[in-house]
Order: C-alpha cells, then sequence, then structure tokens
C-alpha cells in the first residue's frame, strides 16, 4: 500500500485526507448554450470526491478565453450557479476542490469568440500544429487548426487581469476551497512567459521578469479576492506542444517559485512535459524547485502509486496527480489502497458526450459484487 500517498497534507489553509489529486481534465460536457456546468458533471465529480483534491477541468474566464466547445466557464452568473452544485456535491462527500481558472489565448478560433473575432494572444503569432474543437457553422464539431491572433493591447492587458480577479470571486462564492491559476499547457499566460510566443517590447516582453510579469498579475488578482494560502498555479516547465518552444523555461519556472513561495501561495502544480514530448525534468531542476517553494509541490506526470509514494518519499513532491486513471477509476484512492487492478479509460469519450465513458465506470465495489 502506497501509505506516504494515502497520508493527509495540509496544503495552504486546505486539509487534504490524502495526497492523490485529481488533475484537471477537460471533457466537454457543460449545458447548451451557456457553457454551464449540470448535473451530469455534479455526479461525475461527487462520485470521485475521495481524492485528497479535485482540481476541476479549465474553465474559462471570459467568452475570450475558450478554445474548446462546450467547456464550463466562470463568468456568469448562470455557471457561477452551475459551479456551486458541484462543490455542494463533492463538499457532501467530504472531498476538497479547487477551481482551474483559464484563458486559452491563441490556441482558439473565430468559431468560439464573439461575433467572430480574432483570439488574442501576446504577439500575432499563430501556434503552429495546434488545434482548437470548434462547433462550425454546420453544427457538427471538429478539430481545426487555430486561427491567426492579434497581439493584446497594452491597455487592455488590465482587463484580463481583471477576468481572472472576478473569476476567483466567482469561485469563492460558489464556495470551491482554492482556485489554481492555469500557466501550463500553451496557454496565453504560458504564452506570455515563453520565449519564442512572446515578441513583445513593452513591460510585458523582453526581460525573464517581464514575460512573468501577466502571470504574477493573475495570481495577486487572484490572492486578493481569496488568500494567498487559498491559490494554486500549474506549470509546465518544458512544455512543447501548442507552439511552445521556450528557451528559459526552467530559469522561469524557478524565477516564479521564488516570487510565489514570497507570496505564500498553496501550491505549485507541476504539469511533467512527458505527455507533451517534451524532455523529463532532471533531478536538478527538481530540487532547484523544492528548494525555491517551501509551500506544497504537486507533480503529475503518469506516475504508478508505487513511484507517487516514493517522489513523496524523496521530498521533491508532496502530492500526486492522476489524469487518465481519474477518468476510469472514480475510485482511484480505493483502488491504490487495496493494490487492485485498475479500469482502462476509453479515449473515444474522453471529449463531449453524456454519460458513457464519463459516469459509467465501475467502482472496485461493482466490480467485486458483480463478480460475487
Amino acid at each position: 500500500m502506497p501509505k506516504h500517498l494515502l497520508s493527509p497534507l495540509q496544503t495552504g489553509s486546505v486539509h487534504l485526507n490524502n495526497r492523490v489529486v485529481m488533475a484537471p481534465l477537460t471533457r466537454s460536457r457543460a449545458a447548451q448554450p451557456g457553457d454551464i456546468p449540470r448535473a451530469l458533471n455534479v455526479e461525475y465529480y461527487a462520485q470521485r470526491a475521495t481524492a485528497g483534491l479535485i482540481v476541476t477541468e479549465a474553465s474559462q474566464i471570459s467568452r475570450q478565453g475558450q478554445g474548446y466547445a462546450w467547456t464550463p466557464g466562470i463568468y456568469t452568473d448562470e455557471q457561477e450557479a452551475g459551479w456551486k452544485t458541484v462543490v455542494d456535491a463533492v463538499h457532501a462527500k467530504a472531498g476538497k476542490i479547487a477551481l482551474q481558472i483559464w484563458h486559452v489565448g491563441r490556441i482558439s478560433h473565430n468559431l468560439l469568440q464573439e461575433n467572430g473575432v480574432a483570439p488574442v494572444a501576446p504577439s500575432a503569432i499563430v501556434a503552429e500544429n495546434a488545434q482548437c474543437f470548434v462547433v462550425q457553422p454546420d453544427g457538427t464539431p471538429a478539430n481545426v487548426p487555430t486561427a491567426e491572433p492579434r497581439a493584446l493591447a497594452l491597455e487592455e492587458i488590465p482587463g484580463i487581469v481583471e477576468q481572472y480577479r472576478q473569476a476567483t470571486i466567482r469561485a469563492k462564492r460558489a464556495g470551491f476551497d482554492l482556485v489554481e491559476v492555469h500557466a501550463a499547457n500553451g496557454y496565453l499566460l504560458q504564452q506570455f512567459m515563453s520565449t519564442n510566443s512572446n515578441l513583445r517590447d513593452d513591460i510585458y516582453g523582453g526581460s525573464l521578469e517581464n514575460r512573468a510579469r501577466l502571470t504574477l498579475e493573475a495570481v495577486d488578482a487572484a490572492i486578493a479576492e481569496i488568500g494567498a494560502s487559498r491559490v494554486g498555479i500549474r506549470l509546465s516547465p518544458g512544455f512543447v506542444a501548442h507552439g511552445i518552444a521556450d528557451s528559459e523555461a526552467e530559469p522561469m519556472a524557478l524565477y516564479l517559485a521564488a516570487e510565489l513561495n514570497e507570496r505564500g501561495i498553496a501550491y505549485i502544480h507541476i504539469a511533467e512535459p512527458d505527455w507533451a514530448g517534451g524532455a523529463e525534468l532532471t533531478q536538478a531542476f527538481r530540487q532547484q524547485l523544492r528548494a525555491a517553494f517551501k509551500g506544497t509541490i504537486i507533480c503529475c506526470g503518469g506516475y504508478t502509486a508505487a513511484e507517487a509514494d516514493a517522489l513523496i518519499v524523496s521530498g521533491l513532491a508532496d502530492a500526486i496527480a492522476f489524469g487518465r486513471p481519474y477518468i476510469a477509476n472514480p475510485d482511484l484512492v480505493a483502488r491504490f489502497a487495496k493494490g487492485a487492478e485498475l479500469n482502462k479509460p476509453d479515449r473515444n469519450t474522453f471529449y463531449g458526450g453524456e454519460e458513457k465513458g464519463y459516469t459509467d465506470y465501475p467502482t472496485l465495489e461493482e466490480v467485486e459484487a458483480a463478480s460475487a
């Protein structure tokens, strides 16, 4: 049994029953119109409430911040009310839940934007070999190449920061235990941080500190509304999809870690680059990250329970996030505790649809009862 993985953890001001984190997983099943969390989503998250912490699927902070059809938002009253039903269901089962707040930047398309305008980005550079998920004019869904973005004007950037602030206010009202600022996976904040996607010559471009500015402003906006001890961030140093090729990825992550440590945020959540084709994180980098940040470090990178336990024992991580295993195993914690076999996820049902491949995976208890 992975006893360290299953032991409790204090993360900021939030007590977690174990160190098994449900990673954020885009599933594209919000109610339409309006991208509103619905009863099916409530069931899905409540099924997984034994996780030490659930990090929700990424939720756009504005219509402009959307890059995939049918993903939930957190910028309307209806979306906020929908998320509250999810939070209440998870809390009723003694679970803890963080809302991941998200702006995709250039990983979008005119079909997703209000009035068909261009997506926004730090610079007007198309993301190479990147796709987004849209509903076409004839009503059929499709993956399409991302559209050419326009560069955000300097005077627009405070408005983006305000979107993060308002999203946090709504998350707090909905009852979320934490918010996680999504600064990973090639979306807007990482586009600002990356050397190849940010060619600005103002206070948001050029130096490493300037490229980190928007990310820290977004974090500071969240802190101002919910408190540092209830704020986390997701980073993906070494990420190479969505047109990202950052020549200063590790220095950026370590600079942010030091800045975030000073702010006293609850956690840093590292999305490891292996699944996106990037190089593995080095032991030296992990040690530098640990030295720079004294709060909780969550790592997510295709770990088994035994590997996760070992990383926690090493002191280089405090908790481990699991993505695809949580798609197919709502009772992942119980399966880890018993060393039980895991259900295999059905990739064909990852995005869009109803209960099939979403809420119909059997628990260990159900499997055992059926075979008795």
